[in-house]
């Protein structure tokens, strides 16, 4: 767990830094400068091209991830390459041509209220193109294990960049419409950028011949983008739907719960870069030990990372929604305690999916992500439409969903090496999270308002002081129960 542990740290630091700026922009920046209708836009966009854009990079991502430590000689491995530039242009090209036709598809999805978006549906495929191919290149530096510099761009670039935006729009600099033009931009920049990082790691020598397994590899790709495109769906739809049923304004405020509850998966975000292509050489050399003993340390220590920050959100949510402009943001509490239930359920699996993914059981990948979206897709017409739930329907949907296929593909992994996350450890650390939650969700510090140029800061000093308790406390129960030797030696290195 050395490299893992190392790389994961740096990019713990770096998607913790996206999530700062992200909060800014999303609790402060975007409701004040945009406002509902036009933040509820970007969502929206942003939205509809993370489900365009499996499609778009057809697994290539995934599969140079499963299939390059499997080549020894040097040639093997610059013919893989060569051979999978050029796949995602299979699916963007058509894409590209048809547009007018999605265009006019999904104007047809949103109700009269919500035709502002008419002028920019082309941003969602030059988006979702953009992305794809980032992806693409970001899996190029993973598999030579290096993570760091390609975390940046996917996680702390839009973020910093929207910040810059949006103070030119606060500034007059350029108008909202722009807005939505320099972003696209950017996000094109950063896949070029990330582009030219990839051939300066490794620069392959090009072939037009075709590697000896490539029909493997358009069997597993298919696989893979038929999979993430309905795995997608799980992660968007519900933004996607509002649409159809309310102002987009909704989306906005939707969006903001959902990211709050979502700030607790940022270390799986990092120990994933490293922890995929780690764990697809361990499959590929057969060595199943080393799998498990991935799988049982990146599960605890993920959970315990994960539990630290769904103890700090969930028992801070209640006066953070205190420092967001009007009504329509407050009462988000419920729908951040199930999204963050929901990641730290995922969080728990540590790296459940790159084993499925990974190992010559991927097939069941396609089936479970099909089943996903569609119980995501009904329950939400069940909850938001029909029974009239509003955004905590969207919220219950998405966590009944993960709860059940997360835990059917624990018992998948189970059935097929043998190998479970959990252990005894498991058990006290959910006893610790449990009881910490219990004591400080529904307790608050009695503190006199305070204001500051005419605004309350007393949210803010609450969740500081209660944080700062719940850290303590929760460190100290890690440490005395030895939960994770990683992180008492981690500790007990900066401690010296």
């Amino acid at each position: 767990m050395g490299i893992v542990l190392k790389q994961s740290f740096k990019n713990t630091i770096i998607i913790y830094a996206a999530f700062l700026v992200g909060g800014i922009n999303t609790i402060f920046f975007y409701p004040r400068i945009l406002e509902s209708e036009f933040y509820g836009m970007v969502t929206f966009l942003l939205s509809a091209s993370n489900l365009v854009m499996p499609l778009a990079a057809f697994g290539i991502q995934h599969t140079i991830v499963k299939f390059y430590s499997s080549y020894t000689l040097k040639e093997q491995k610059d013919k893989f390459l060569s051979s999978v530039l050029l796949l995602p242009l299979l699916i963007a090209l058509p894409l590209g041509f048809f547009w007018d036709y999605m265009h006019d598809w999904i104007m047809s999805q949103v109700t009269k209220e919500n035709q502002v978006i008419v002028d920019y549906t082309f941003s969602i495929y030059l988006i979702a193109i953009s992305c794809a191919y980032f992806e693409l290149f970001y899996s190029w530096t993973k598999v030579q294990f290096l993570t760091v510099f390609g975390n940046v761009l996917k996680e702390l670039w839009n973020r910093v960049v929207v910040m810059l935006l949006l103070m030119a729009v606060f500034f007059d600099f350029i108008t909202k419409p722009e807005f939505i033009y320099y972003l696209t931009g950017a996000y094109i920049f950063r896949f070029v950028v990330m582009m030219c990082y990839a051939f300066y790691i490794y620069l392959p020598k090009f072939y037009v011949k075709l590697p000896q397994n490539f029909g493997e590899i358009i069997k597993y790709s298919l696989y893979i983008v038929l999979a993430g495109s309905a795995g997608a769906i799980l992660l968007d739809i519900d933004k996607i739907m509002i649409p159809g049923k309310d102002t987009i304004e909704k989306a906005a405020y939707y969006s903001v719960a959902v990211f709050i509850g979502s700030f607790i998966e940022a270390p799986s975000r990092a120990m994933t870069q490293i922890l995929q292509p780690l764990t697809s050489k361990s499959l590929n050399e057969f060595n199943t030990n080393e799998v498990e003993n991935l799988y049982k340390k990146s599960s605890i220590n993920l959970f315990l990372v994960g539990g630290l920050f769904f103890l700090l959100v969930n028992c801070g949510v209640h006066e953070l929604f205190k420092l967001m402009p009007g009504k329509g943001y407050a009462g988000g509490e419920l729908v951040v305690l199930m999204i963050s239930l929901s990641k730290l359920y995922t969080m728990f699996l540590g790296n459940n999916g790159a084993i499925i993914n990974n190992s010559t059981f991927y097939k069941i990948t396609l089936p479970i992500a099909v089943g996903m979206s569609l119980m995501v897709y009904f329950l939400n017409k069940l909850f938001y439409f029909n029974l009239d739930f509003g955004t905590d329907g969207l919220a219950l949907s998405t966590m009944i969903t993960l709860l059940v296929f997360n835990t059917i593909k624990l018992f998948y992994v189970y059935s097929k090496f043998g190998i479970t996350p959990i252990t005894p450890k498991s058990f006290k650390l959910f006893a610790i999270i449990l009881m910490l939650f219990l004591l400080f969700y529904y307790w608050d510090f009695p503190i006199p308002q305070i204001s500051v140029l005419n605004m309350s800061i007393t949210p803010i000093i609450s969740i500081a002081l209660k944080s700062i308790v719940i850290t303590v406390i929760y460190i100290f129960l890690i440490l005395k129960l030895n939960i994770s030797n990683e992180f008492d030696t981690l500790l007990k290195k900066y401690y010296k």
